[in-house]
């Protein structure tokens, strides 16, 4: 130890107090002889530039942050980016130049990406000012349903702050209790945890249980001690648990955003939700089920950080782009800025905080037409580098699950196997924190990653209540133009329904009804004739002259440069290269149906219009709706914000809808729902009863058998015969039909039908063919708020309320109703069925003739 008198010690001196073995010479620590000569002429230019010489600057042994600009520079000095051609294309010349990422962002700065690194640019402000004290919300309250145990309700809250990083020095709380539980001390404290947290934002999750009871329950949550940026934001959020004897009220809605050049002021908004917080003030929903493009994301190669890659010319010169790390960042930035303006603009924000939601996704939640471009395209690097970024961010707004930890770009290294999914770039986590991987039994994951994604399909399963099921088909992250999930992933879904159903049927209280949520609609009109059209031979010359001199401009896509429509086409689960396994998937829901006795009905969304689709066994078998475990409804509603196609569409779709044939058994086509237009417009032709193109969103309530009897009963009410209307006819030709094998008084037909025997069924299968289906449209009781699921023959009554006025900002809606009946089934399945449990019949699937 030095005396007091003691001379001060020089640096070199320090150095071999801490280390007597250290060398002499301060350049031990150079990396190489040549970076030492690096830092000699670096030294050398500084004195020619500043007129003093400052020399080279040696580091210290221990030196702890300062910069590694130096070495970076060292290092990519021989590999300097070469400069962007001049031919406006905006690509490198030279695609074998990938740079030395030295893992800060002064190196990135020091490559050239220091503009172009959001992330970066937010931690040097949030470190140039008073850092934020993550008590700013950003976005939410977002309130997500996820399960049931036993009479245990299970949901979570999402809430975004602004700020954050490695650590979080401030822990928000969320109080939770019961409406008219306000005494001090009541109620129950939730501790928030962290899914992810960056210099930007970070995203805290609550986990809320909740026990059911004998009635209806109302629970509220707040979050004290937080600052909110609108005056009008609710502090106190509310949301409805049923009574444990009862099943969900459901609201159903797809395609929630503006396609991008949409003139939003013309469509007044997302005004329907509008509509729907009315609704839902006068009879709670208890879930709010997202059908896919919950946010459009597509802005981003028009007006953002993909606009430069999108102008290029040449596709081969699109694909061979690179997605480097700034690129990744500056997307990663524009979903994530996306996401928090979408979930924060009202009334969809309101109804974000107070209906617990649950969520599939599509292609607008990523970007337009992605998984239906041809495989080169889609194997791109900028199209792999989205598809992660945009997962990242459905994970954590739409699911409140923790990302992974980093996503794709074409400067990390992979790993060795394609089904290995992505690697772990460190870069991206540096000044990150992500929580470790959630699983939940709420979710059926994809068993290996997609092809575009390199992440895990998440596809949904939950109890919808006491006695309505629920399945969300994850369409989207397996996909590609000729398939849609692969075969594992069904068989994954199909082994834990059967799991599900087993044990419901051993129960006290067994599942009758099965909501499957599919993104795409299934029993849709077929457009075969258009994409016979748009991939012929014909088409090549125009591609040609669209490529050379425009010809064409907007028909024809700006990615792969097909024709634009082509891969909408492609997307749907009626396209010629999707019909076999369309077909099976069709044929093992009704083996399920048919061994369960469950009623299938399918959700849809995605074509921007309002249909009600349908299979059913084929008229021959004499089998009505209630004993059909055929029979199953395809409910499409779509869009509650985005603009409906032209009415010529809808009626182009309407003289399409034939009766087609799944097989042999099956027959399928659309139902002449709509009677009338909405309001006192004239949106189709009169010819048109089966598409409405108009914005719409649906409402889904089971006529619960604990209701009181009701007069009408559950179906479309006694109907005298002045009352019948000639285009909605009840069908059942003895009031009994069963399936083949089956004994006709397995099951007693609504009180409307009884009353009704002498209506015969229609030779025209567009009309209705069962009691639930009598008189639909507007005159049906489903469509009627008063008596909208106050039957109780355990149907579904489903109404879709559509658009009267897009220039009504109030979005007023009308509605257009049906129930689709419980089934009751006893007797033996088809051989056509029972071929098709494992991975479908192909035998059947050849039988079918459309």
């Amino acid at each position: 130890m030095a005396s007091p008198t003691s001379p001060p010690r020089g640096d070199d001196e320090m150095d071999d107090a801490r280390n007597p073995y250290a060398s002499q010479s301060r350049w031990r620590h150079a990396e190489s002889s040549a970076y030492a000569k690096y830092e000699q002429e670096r030294g050398n230019a500084q004195h020619s530039h500043h007129h003093h010489h400052t020399g080279p600057v040696a580091r210290e042994a221990d030196a702890q942050g300062g910069g590694v600009s130096d070495l970076a520079n060292f290092l990519n000095k021989s590999r300097v980016e070469p400069p962007e051609n001049t031919n406006g294309d905006g690509r490198p010349t030279s695609m074998r130049f990938k740079p030395v990422i030295a893992g800060a962002e002064e190196a990135r700065a020091a490559t050239g990406h220091a503009e172009n690194a959001p992330a970066a640019e937010s931690a040097v402000q949030a470190s140039s000012g008073p850092p934020p004290d993550g008590k700013e919300v950003a976005v939410g309250p977002l309130i997500n349903y996820r399960r049931m145990e036993g009479a245990t309700w299970i949901g979570s809250v999402l809430l975004v702050t602004v700020g954050g990083g490695r650590e979080q020095h401030f822990k928000p709380t969320l109080h939770l209790c019961r409406a008219g539980e306000e005494k001090e001390g009541e109620g129950t404290k939730v501790e928030g945890y962290c899914l992810y947290s960056d210099p930007r934002n970070t995203f805290w999750r609550f986990d809320l249980t909740v026990e059911m009871g004998e009635r209806e329950q109302k629970w509220e949550y707040e979050l004290p001690g937080l600052r909110y940026k609108s005056q009008t934001k609710p502090r106190v959020n509310g949301f409805y648990v049923p009574a444990v004897t009862e099943s969900m009220r459901i609201m159903f809605h797809s395609c929630n955003g503006f396609s991008v050049g949409t003139d939003e002021e013309a469509y007044s908004g997302a005004c329907l939700w509008k509509d729907v917080m009315r609704r839902h003030q006068e009879r709670p929903f208890h879930v709010m089920i997202g059908g896919g493009d919950q946010i459009y994301n597509d802005g981003i190669r028009v007006q953002g950080p993909l606009r430069k890659w999108t102008a290029i010319g040449n596709p081969k010169k699109r694909r061979e782009y690179p997605f480097p790390e700034s690129l990744r960042e500056e997307c990663d930035d524009y979903y994530l800025k996306n996401y928090i303006r979408w979930y924060g603009t009202e009334p969809f924000a309101a109804a974000n905080g107070q209906i617990p939601q649950i969520n599939i996704w599509d292609d607008h939640d990523i970007i337009d037409g992605f998984g239906s471009y041809v495989n080169d395209f889609m194997k791109c690097d900028v199209f792999r580098g989205i598809g992660g970024v945009a997962h990242k961010y459905y994970l954590l707004f739409q699911h409140h699950l923790a990302p992974p930890p980093s996503t794709y770009t074409s400067d990390a290294v992979r790993r060795a196997g394609p089904e290995e999914g992505q690697g772990i770039d460190p870069n991206q986590f540096m000044t990150a924190y992500v929580h470790p991987r959630i699983t939940e039994p709420g979710y059926v994951n994809g068993l290996k990653p997609g092809p575009y994604v390199s992440e895990h399909s998440h596809n949904l399963y939950a109890r919808l209540g006491a006695r309505i099921a629920f399945v969300g088909i994850d369409a989207r992250t397996e996909r590609t133009r000729h398939q849609i999930n692969y075969p594992e992933t069904y068989d994954a879904i199909f082994a834990r329904l059967k799991e599900e159903f087993t044990a419901a049927a051993n129960s006290d209280e067994p599942l009758k009804h099965l909501i499957l949520l599919l993104g795409v609609p299934i029993a849709y009109p077929r457009l075969t004739w258009l994409e016979n059209v748009f991939s012929s031979p014909i088409i090549a010359p125009i591609k040609l002259l669209n490529r050379r001199v425009g010809l064409g401009g907007s028909f024809f896509n700006s990615f792969d440069g097909s024709v634009d429509l082509l891969d909408d086409l492609d997307d749907h689960y009626t396209a010629r290269t999707h019909k076999e396994e369309r077909n099976r998937l069709i044929e093992r829901f009704q083996a399920l149906a048919a061994e369960f006795s469950i009623r299938v009905t399918i959700l849809s969304g995605d074509v921007h219009l309002a249909a009600l689709g349908r299979f059913y066994s084929n008229p021959k078998l004499s089998v009505a709706p209630e004993n059909d475990y055929r029979y199953i409804a395809n409910v499409v509603s779509s869009a509650i914000v985005n603009k409906p196609p032209p009415a010529a569409v809808a009626n182009l779709l309407a003289r399409r809808n034939k009766i087609h044939h799944l097989n042999h058994e099956t027959d399928e086509t659309l139902l002449k729902l709509f009677d009338k237009d909405p309001g006192n417009s004239n949106k189709t032709s009169k010819s048109n009863n089966v598409t409405m193109p108009s914005r719409n969103f649906a409402i889904i309530t089971e006529n619960s058998p604990n209701n009181a009897a009701q007069r009408n009963g559950g179906g479309g009410g006694p109907l005298s015969s002045h009352q019948i209307d000639q285009n909605h006819l009840f069908p059942p030709a003895n009031g009994t039909g069963g399936a083949a094998g089956s004994s006709s008084s397995q099951v007693s037909l609504p009180h409307s039908a009884q009353t009704n025997p002498a209506i015969p069924r229609p030779k025209d299968m567009r009309l209705p063919i069962g009691a639930g289906e009598v008189n639909c449209g507007s005159k049906h009781k489903a469509a009627v708020p008063s008596e909208h699921g106050k039957g109780s023959d355990g149907g579904l009554d489903v109404v879709i309320q559509v658009e009267i006025d897009q220039h009504d900002g109030e979005g007023k809606t009308d509605g257009y109703g049906l129930t689709i009946p419980a089934l009751e089934y006893k007797g033996e399945k088809p051989a056509s069925v029972v071929g098709s449990v494992g991975r479908g019949s192909r035998r059947s699937v050849r039988s079918g003739r459309s």
